[in-house]
């Protein structure tokens, strides 16, 4: 991720919070050898760089531990569902956009068109046990514990062909039934979008009102 001037992100900043972007590895921001450091048997140094980011805001005191609202969407949002898994307890509120949760199932299933290219990011479960036993590791919807969560919003397209609708729902639904806090999880299914916002002029503006909306109410800010 290129930084860049947001204009949304001013209504955070004039809220008191504080901006932060973790380039984990998966990205190539440091070289071609960071990348490839997270994918394949590698990936989970992709969770482990979110969470130290998260660790060294804290130790630097740019925010309190459990003080922490976290964004991501797709792949980004199988980070959000596998860092929720592994470190709840950092994180004040999450949204999952359109999140590739169901990794192990998804990659299992060779007739979904986007699968068979993935394999050479993920691995592939269906001839390799060792990938298998990987990807089960880390998926998040595999992991979902009996545990107290954080604030969640978890959003999805009906006509999504890169992350299916039933990714999201099936996260969402396994949670409810799993998770042992009273805490907000909020599913948010468009029915007339695919992977990316509504179509029409405002349409992106207003699922970033909702969404942060959700984020204010998570931290208690009412104006």
């Amino acid at each position: 991720m290129e930084p860049s001037f947001s204009p949304n992100i001013l209504s955070l900043l004039d809220r008191g919070f504080a901006f932060a972007i973790a380039h984990v590895r998966g990205g190539d921001e440091m070289g071609f050898q960071w990348y490839l450091d997270g994918k394949l048997t590698k990936r989970q140094n992709t969770f482990n760089d979110f969470v130290d980011v998260a660790q060294f805001l804290i130790e630097q005191h740019y925010v309190a531990k459990g003080n922490i609202s976290i964004s991501g969407r797709s792949a980004g949002g199988e980070l959000m569902g596998a860092v929720v898994n592994q470190a709840p307890e950092l994180w004040r509120s999450v949204k999952l956009g359109v999140p590739f949760v169901d990794v192990l199932n998804t990659m299992l299933d060779a007739s979904l068109p986007l699968t068979p290219p993935e394999w050479s990011e993920w691995g592939n479960p269906i001839k390799s046990k060792a990938s298998f036993e990987y990807i089960k590791s880390y998926s998040p919807y595999d992991n979902i514990e009996a545990k107290a969560y954080p604030p969640m919003l978890v959003t999805g397209g009906i006509n999504d062909p890169r992350v299916t609708y039933w990714e999201p729902a099936k996260w969402t639904a396994k949670l409810r039934a799993t998770k042992t806090d009273n805490n907000l999880l909020v599913m948010r299914i468009n029915m007339g979008a695919g992977h990316f916002a509504n179509t029409g002029r405002y349409a992106q503006l207003k699922d970033s009102a909702e969404e942060y909306a959700f984020t204010l109410l998570a931290h208690g800010i009412k104006e």
